[in-house]
């Protein structure tokens, strides 16, 4: 199992073209864990504005009557790649990890396989 700053190591370490990652709380909207990023990603920023993409996705789903669980959700910027995985792990409930990728460096198969096992990994 892996801390937080280790799992955010590891990612952006093992996926091409990361430009920044966090750990985020989706009942606060708080970044737990930051990792890049910059004056051009704020990714304190990041985290709370994509807390409010999840919620606005689950009162959909709910809504609908959807009963699925959300697994990632994908905003594609004209050179950026934004990913949510939703956390579903042993006390992780809750959680979510923000990737953002450079497009012209990423491979978004290989960033989704690659947070799927960061995610088994993560001990919160």
């Amino acid at each position: 199992m892996a801390n937080v700053e280790t799992s955010l190591k590891e990612a952006s370490t093992s996926i091409d073209g990361v430009l920044g990652i966090a750990l985020v709380d989706c009942s606060s909207g708080m970044a737990l864990g930051t990792l890049g990023g910059g004056k051009d990603l704020d990714l304190t920023v990041a985290a709370a504005g994509n807390t409010d993409v999840v919620r606005a996705k689950l009162r959909t789903m709910e809504m609908l009557g959807l009963k699925d669980e959300i697994e990632d959700i994908l905003i594609t910027l004209g050179t950026q790649y934004h990913l949510i995985r939703l956390l579903k792990g042993r006390g992780s409930a809750g959680l979510f990890l923000y990737l953002a990728l450079d497009k012209t460096r990423a491979n978004l198969a290989m960033a989704r396989h690659q947070l799927k096992k960061i995610e088994a990994e993560l001990e919160v």
